[in-house]
């Protein structure tokens, strides 16, 4: 506040007594910030996919209200959660481990709806994210780099327990991460491509975008092949050892519990230098300002589309 300065506050009306505006009408003046999030749109790729014989879209989840596509599931878990009576604003403390996404999706959420919020972080996640997080009021609890994401998941199962009112979400437990990309962005991705799908490319952190997104298009279309992206240097889902990487926000560690294996036609492992290297490329090359995941992601898509068999076909890839 400056000094001096008097902020003005809402009061009731002073407009003499008689018939009430109705705003309702104004169908394009969203409620409130949770109403801004899906309906992203996709964008061919050019400069990145020269030499492609497939033509490469991506699904620009960066353009959600908070940048990435875990605006949808923190949003779908917070009120799947309410609906079951679960949780309530005036009495929960919302408990949840986080790479950075999933916590900045759920810190906007929570604080629109008025819900404490305690995350857990590796503490070799990025200081932006700490900010961020902290910026919407939520508490940031940073665990041993050392230990992954599964000793962030341990912390908070620790903390949820100690807490009165404590609910903890589990993103990698919830099937509501993996039915808010059923019904929207799945059939967003199928309506928006006309059916023409190809290949649908997604890097792996909870699972849920890829088991959402990917048995929603193989149910529409039998022949779809869906793509899994990994670290190399966490190639768990090869069949490969957890270890260190630079590829916040997948490579988790561990196979995730909504994680449906069965749906993956093929696991793609992209290095921590590649992924950097295209996220580089693509503020440089396309005007697309993403994230290293997002890099991982493309990478995958590009090697897919040099392939000569993939002449022709059409790869959406996800930039979360």
């Amino acid at each position: 506040i400056i000094r001096g300065c008097v902020v003005p506050r809402c009061s009731a009306s002073s407009e003499p007594a008689g018939e009430k505006r109705d705003l309702s009408k104004l169908i394009k003046v969203k409620r409130n910030v949770t109403e801004l999030i899906g309906g992203t749109p996709l964008v061919y790729l050019n400069s990145v996919s020269s030499g492609c014989h497939a033509r490469i879209a991506a699904k620009l989840e960066s353009m959600e209200p908070c940048c990435s596509v875990k605006d949808r599931i923190g949003l779908n878990m917070i009120e799947d959660a309410e609906k079951k009576g679960l949780i309530d604003p005036s009495t929960t403390t919302l408990v949840e481990p986080t790479s950075g996404n999933t916590g900045i999706g759920l810190a906007f959420i929570a604080a629109a709806k008025g819900y404490k919020l305690t995350l857990t972080m590796p503490a070799s996640m990025s200081l932006e994210r700490r900010i961020m997080l902290r910026a919407f009021g939520a508490s940031l609890v940073l665990t041993d780099p050392a230990k992954g994401m599964g000793g962030a998941v341990q912390k908070a199962a620790e903390i949820a327990s100690d807490t009165e009112g404590g609910y903890m979400l589990q993103q990698f437990e919830n099937p509501a991460n993996v039915e808010v990309h059923q019904k929207t962005t799945g059939p967003e991705i199928w309506e928006d491509t006309g059916g023409e799908i190809d290949f649908f490319v997604s890097g792996v952190g909870t699972g849920g975008t890829i088991t959402g997104c990917g048995s929603y298009l193989k149910q529409m279309k039998g022949d779809l092949k869906v793509v899994a992206v990994e670290p190399t240097e966490s190639a768990v889902l090869s069949g490969g050892k957890p270890g260190p990487h630079k590829i916040q926000g997948i490579g988790a560690g561990f196979v995730p519990a909504i994680l449906d294996e069965g749906i993956i036609d093929q696991v793609i492992q992209v290095s921590s230098a590649d992924a950097v290297a295209m996220a580089s490329r693509l503020a440089q090359e396309e005007g697309l300002l993403t994230g290293i995941s997002a890099g991982a992601a493309v990478q995958a898509a590009v090697n897919l589309g040099t392939r000569l068999e993939n002449k022709d076909k059409l790869i959406v890839v996800i930039i979360p």
